[in-house]
């Protein structure tokens, strides 16, 4: 029996007539075989027809117009044809008309991307090509697109979730989205439709993290009440006592062409850290920033942050300030110049965007008194930012007052420095990690970085820096004698340094399984970062970040994701010392650490 593929269906020839396998005979006088002429010559061309897309169908071409939104052809847009995974095909640009062809496409399903100066990438899925097909593109600028977006992501290397950077417009509502470490692109998502609400349930464990550590659980919510609005909010808290609660609010206002207006308020309260006879830390902050555009070449941002620390029982002191920052940047073309002044020291790489730790400068003690860290941060940068790599080199100038130093307590006989030595150590118990201030320093050094974008959706950067960071004295470790906590603290001083690192990211083919591996070089001496107040850098050491969609249905769909975070993986960097009450305090740039646990989106 011989069988024929039309398609995906399977022909058996023997059941339509033909039985390859029996002697020849006289068709011409069988009368069912005249009676199936018909049926035969057609079952033959569709034969043929069905088999034409499989062995050797005819190329087709894709055209079009690329314009902008006011109508307007664009010259020298660049059009790519996409497989479905978002690898290119093929490149061509639009003449003077704005009209682009791609000739001699296969039949299939694919994507269609343009690109131009000044413009938003605009993309068109699932574009069926069979013979001539045409897609018209319209290229949208950010001031036409953008509703909701952190002002500068801290890192491009960083994965977040989607329905945190879901974008909308007022104008046909497309969605502005990052493909999974692909470029941003602006996609179609029909006409009508209004803002829907977006909700994430996080719960994790977590240890090794100041104040934050032991079971947690995180809700966040995305709102778009009016098209040039939008909020965002989230509580983070611990389902086990009434420990550890963190919020944070996000609001912004859309003014169109001139700019933004955006504010964030944070909120933690942590009582299980004490110091000298104090309990439970309090910190509150209010951002707010407005940023202002001219034209398509120039872009300004100011703000600043009020903030309020201070214990609830027994405060020494209460922190009340205020912290300013700005900048100016001037674009032409794929490069830009930009000035940068900053008073707050970034948040850990770890935190999200929607943590309320990301918002919050960090505080430590010296001699019981409570101690902010801030400093006067002024950079001088260029970059260059292409399709698949960016490079950026800045000049930076610092004063940092009050550098935080943290460390683990490893306290010997019931002993406990934090008890004994409360008045010059922030102490959290459920992770045992200490803070406490260094003295003030200045530095001035360079930062170069790169960026490349890999085959398949990969991504890596690596950058170099220069500058200042403190250093501990190292008797205790030479000899082996306890060294009492004050000569210890009176010992850190600056000592110029270099750091470099490395970060990979991307998404296993198959599993869907979103990555992020960074390792940060930097001499182990060292307590304090190179660079503190860049906002692209890595965490220290070797750090680990996966993301794995759990499929619940048959249809791919996922809301639900396991989450790790793997920091300080090798446990680099500690540095010990031995008191003279006999505990002991192991003081490094980053602890190591562990999260992990289940989001769901609905």
């Amino acid at each position: 029996m011989y069988r024929a593929k039309q398609g995906h269906r399977t022909v058996d020839l023997e059941a339509a007539g033909l039985n390859c396998s029996s002697p020849a005979r006289d068709v011409s006088k069988s009368p069912n075989v005249i009676m199936r002429t018909p049926q035969l010559v057609l079952f033959a061309a569709l034969l043929v027809l069905g088999s034409a897309p499989v062995y050797g169908a005819a190329p087709g071409s894709v055209t079009g117009v690329v314009r902008d939104s006011s109508g307007v052809p664009q010259i020298g847009a660049e059009v790519e044809l996409l497989r479905p995974d978002m690898t290119v095909i093929a490149s061509v640009y639009t003449n003077g008309k704005g009209q682009f062809k791609i000739p001699s496409v296969l039949p299939g399903r694919y994507a269609v991307k343009a690109l131009g100066t000044m413009f938003l990438p605009a993309l068109r899925e699932d574009v069926r090509v069979r013979t001539s097909t045409v897609v018209n593109l319209t290229l949208n600028t950010l001031y036409e697109v953008m509703q909701w977006l952190p002002s500068e992501p801290r890192d491009g290397n960083s994965q977040p979730d989607d329905w945190k950077w879901t974008l909308r417009s007022a104008a046909n509502r497309p969605l502005l989205r990052w493909l999974e470490d692909g470029p941003l692109v602006v996609v179609s998502d029909g006409a009508g439709g209004s803002p829907r609400l977006k909700a994430r349930l996080v719960a994790t464990g977590q240890q090794g993290a100041f104040g934050e550590s032991g079971e947690r659980v995180a809700v966040g919510v995305e709102e778009t009440p009016v098209n040039s609005r939008e909020l965002l909010a989230q509580v983070d808290f611990d389902p086990g006592s009434d420990a550890g609660l963190e919020s944070m609010l996000g609001f912004r206002q859309d003014l169109g062409f001139a700019g933004s207006v955006e504010s964030v308020a944070a909120l933690a309260i942590h009582p299980e850290i004490d110091a000298a006879g104090s309990e439970g830390l309090d910190e509150a902050a209010m951002r707010s920033w407005e940023t202002i555009n001219l034209g398509d070449e120039f872009e300004a941002e100011a703000g600043s942050m009020q903030l309020l620390a201070r214990f609830t029982q027994n405060s020494p002191n209460t922190i009340v300030t205020a912290l300013p920052f700005a900048s100016v940047a001037w674009r032409n073309g794929d490069s830009s110049i930009r000035y940068r002044m900053a008073s707050s020291v970034p948040a850990s790489q770890n935190s999200e965007d929607t943590d309320a730790q990301a918002w919050l400068p960090r505080v430590s003690l010296r001699d019981g008194q409570l101690q902010l860290e801030h400093g006067l941060h002024q950079e001088i940068g260029w970059d260059r930012r292409t399709g698949n790599s960016d490079l950026a080199v800045l000049v930076f100038a610092d004063k940092i007052d009050n550098p935080v130093m943290e460390a683990i307590e490893r306290h010997a006989g019931g002993n406990s420095a934090a008890a004994s030595l409360g008045s010059q150590l922030l102490y959290d118990p459920t992770s045992g990690l200490v803070r406490v201030a260094g003295p003030r320093y200045s530095t001035a050094g360079m930062l170069v970085t790169a960026e490349h974008k890999l085959p398949h959706g990969n991504q890596v950067r690596v950058s170099y820096a220069n500058g200042d960071a403190l250093v501990l004295g190292a008797s205790s470790q030479t000899n082996g004698q306890p060294i009492g906590l004050t000569q210890l603290l009176a010992s850190a001083r600056a000592r110029h340094s270099q750091t470099c690192s490395i970060s990979l990211s991307g998404t296993l083919e198959g599993t869907g399984t979103r990555w992020r591996a960074t390792y940060r070089w930097q001499p182990e001496a060292t307590v304090s970062s190179v660079a503190s107040f860049s906002q692209n850098a890595a965490d220290p050491y070797l750090n680990v970040q996966l993301r794995q969609p759990i499929r619940l249905r048959h249809d791919g769909a996922s809301s639900f994701e396991a989450l790790l975070n793997l920091r300080n993986l090798l446990a680099q960097g500690y540095t010990p010392y031995i008191l003279s009450d006999g505990s002991m305090l192991v003081f490094a740039q980053d602890q190591r650490g562990i999260s992990g646990g289940l989001a769901f989106t609905f």
